[in-house]
């Protein structure tokens, strides 16, 4: 299914999803208010290689629990992931089995060539 993960009280979020006008094929979830499932963050790991690579550094959760220094196993990863969205790094576009992850200016622009193919 072709999934945009979102949180709607990111103004980057808001504004990525705003310059990207996605197709309506594309179904927005708001992670907050329809958090992401066991099975959903194991479909995306499976798309993104790790657990890792969806994991976000910046969560102000991370910096609090002293995450950083941790070595964290990609079990850990999983858990933190499903235990709190702001873990997730935002926003990811799984379209046409393909994943997008991030803000990144190269990740939005990727993310413009693939839905306007």
């Amino acid at each position: 299914m072709n999934t945009f993960y979102y949180l709607s009280s990111c103004s980057t979020c808001k504004r990525i999803l705003k310059e990207l006008n996605l197709p309506e094929t594309i179904q927005l979830q708001d992670i907050k208010t329809n958090p992401l499932t066991k099975k959903q963050i194991e479909h995306l790991k499976q798309l993104a290689g790790s657990y890792e690579a969806l994991f976000s550094k910046r969560a102000q959760l991370y910096k609090e629990r002293g995450l950083k220094d941790k070595t964290l196993t990609e079990n850990d990863l999983k858990e933190l992931l499903l235990e709190h969205y702001t873990f997730l790094k935002r926003p990811v576009l799984v379209y046409k089995n393909k994943i997008f992850i991030g803000n990144a200016s190269k990740t939005i622009a990727d993310v413009k060539m693939a839905v306007n193919e």
